[in-house]
């Protein structure tokens, strides 16, 4: 999978008493060895956090040369003074790394509503600096210095040579509940040691996160806090990437977000299936997408999945209210690839063989066929399980 710091890029992480659990990373640093073109793909909540607004006003950039983040308290609904601490860990970050605060965007993700304990803050972007890392380990531990309800580090990367040039492409990621799009209780920062134009890198990220962060969904709540940033520093060398070359830039972009994109839901709070809702024959797209995103907020469909119960009945009516006109009569389903519902009626199959598959495998499939057009959509969910519920209910905020 080739998940390694690209040329140029280290990091590291540290537990600054931000979690309460000893030794849990919650300072984290990434930094580039050169300026970097910055971009990034934001929450579509009205209600956002800190960090995006300040983030938003320094991107698209071609300065940039940290992210620092924290977890365990997301820095939203904190009012002025969440903005002045927001800047306050940039400042920091400048002053101990040898920057420009405006080089340094910002990341939090945790808890709502409440203040960061900026001693804590400080310490631990201070202690963090000084041990960054460009190893294997390095990398493991910036990425859990994202985690707040996360099991697992979410890691991927791609190498690719494009015009004799190696490059290497890796993303990190942290989710695991409040995940609906547009994005959710998510971050992703994804490096490059690949020479990209600013516009061209921004394009190429909105792009991704359109087909990837955009189509996952554990239960549908667009959260205040979601990021995707994307760092290019140009440092394996070579011309700037354009043409064919960027085509193949923009195709294995693609394939770390949606390996990123999709390893969320299968972290999912209390989930037991990550659950691939593909949707064929729309009109258009974003038709496609509205019906796969519906099925894959119904908690009808959801609990259906829990308890491996094959309810064809609970997936086509779902479709059905998903506000997008098409002929009933033409729609066909299958689950986990066996049919089930073929044009518009209920078919003879084996219930108990289908249960046994969704029961036994981690990952469920549901294909919806329409015969309205060409376009098709995927979009990754989770099942809804007692657990969900127990672990939200014992969350604050």
């Amino acid at each position: 999978m080739s998940a390694r710091f690209p040329t140029g890029f280290s990091g590291n992480a540290v537990h600054a008493g931000i979690k309460q659990t000893a030794g849990k990373e919650d300072v984290a640093i990434v930094l580039s060895d050169r300026s970097a073109v910055g971009v990034g793909v934001y929450t579509q909540n009205l209600v956002c956090a800190a960090p995006v607004t300040f983030d938003r006003a320094l991107t698209p950039s071609e300065s940039i040369r940290a992210v620092v983040i924290n977890s365990g308290i997301a820095n939203a609904c904190t009012s002025d003074r969440g903005d002045e601490d927001c800047a306050k860990m940039a400042d920091l970050v400048a002053q101990a790394c040898g920057l420009d605060s405006n080089q340094t965007l910002v990341l939090s993700t945790g808890v709502i509503g409440v203040h960061l304990p900026m001693d804590n803050i400080a310490s631990g972007i201070r202690a963090c600096a000084a041990k960054l890392g460009s190893d294997d380990d390095s990398l493991e531990r910036t990425a859990r210095g994202m985690m707040t309800t996360d099991t697992v580090p979410k890691l991927c990367g791609r190498d690719i040579q494009i015009d004799g040039v190696d490059l290497n492409i890796t993303g990190l990621a942290k989710g695991a509940a409040m995940i609906g799009p547009n994005m959710a209780t998510m971050l992703s920062v994804v490096m490059t040691d690949a020479n990209v134009a600013a516009r061209d890198a921004h394009l190429a990220l909105k792009d991704a996160v359109s087909e990837t962060f955009n189509c996952i969904s554990v239960d549908g709540h667009t959260s205040t806090n979601d990021t995707v940033l994307l760092l290019a520093n140009g440092a394996a060398g070579g011309p700037m990437i354009e043409g064919r070359g960027l085509a193949a830039f923009r195709a294995t972009l693609f394939e770390v977000c949606e390996d990123l994109a999709q390893s969320i839901p299968a972290d999912g709070e209390g989930a037991t299936h990550l659950v691939t809702v593909e949707v064929h024959g729309c009109r258009t797209r974003a038709e496609a997408v509205k019906i796969g995103k519906t099925i894959a907020d119904s908690p009808l469909v959801k609990t259906a999945i829990a308890g491996a119960d094959p309810n064809w009945g609970r997936v086509v009516s779902a479709a059905g209210y998903a506000g997008v006109p098409f002929n009933p009569q033409a729609v066909s389903l299958h689950i986990n690839g066996m049919l089930v519902y073929e044009r518009g009626a209920p078919i003879d199959f084996d219930a108990e063989a289908i249960s046994k598959s969704m029961a036994s495998e981690k990952e469920t499939s549901l294909l919806l066929i329409l015969d309205e057009g060409s376009a098709a959509a995927r979009f990754w969910t989770t099942d809804l399980t007692a657990e969900y519920v127990r672990l939200n209910a014992d969350y604050t905020t």
